[in-house]
């Protein structure tokens, strides 16, 4: 069992991904058309390995995921799907990352959330060519009431 202490169990962003399934979100299908086949990419914030999976079947990329919650990461692997647990916004994160050593490196979704947005921007420029950032729209009624009623952030 992990410590209280650990700042990743206790981070609000730490979802729960045990009842989940892969899904297929709009903007997937407008990431695709930016990469190329074969690419290799770095999914930061990759939840349930859902983007992940899109793009290996549709573009062949070789893909791997970071991601807070050890659920996520555990779904992407029962799924074959190469990904582990780290805080995308701490510096370390990056460490035995090489200067661009992916082709394009994906934050969908996610960056909003983030204590340190300009750790991840940082990091995302210096491992990857190209980089892709994406948020929701929060002005979307569905969104507006995602947050007004169950008070967390649209997740899909």
């Amino acid at each position: 069992m992990e410590s209280l202490d650990n700042p990743l169990l206790n981070d609000n962003r730490n979802y729960d991904f045990t009842k989940e399934s892969f899904y297929i979100r709009a903007e997937f299908p407008i990431i695709a058309e930016w990469i190329n086949a074969g690419a290799k990419i770095i999914d930061l914030g990759c939840g349930n390995g859902s983007l992940l999976k899109y793009l290996e079947e549709k573009k062949s990329v070789k893909s791997e995921g970071l991601e807070i919650s050890q659920s996520g990461v555990d779904f992407c692997l029962e799924n074959k799907l190469k990904a582990r647990r780290a805080a995308i916004d701490e510096l370390q994160t990056y460490a035995n990352y090489g200067n661009q050593e992916f082709d394009y490196a994906i934050c969908n979704v996610t960056i909003q959330m983030l204590m340190y947005p300009e750790i991840l921007i940082q990091e995302m420029k210096r491992i990857s060519r190209y980089q892709i950032i994406s948020f929701p729209n929060f002005a979307y009624f569905e969104n507006r009431l995602e947050l007004l009623l169950f008070g967390v952030m649209p997740q899909k």
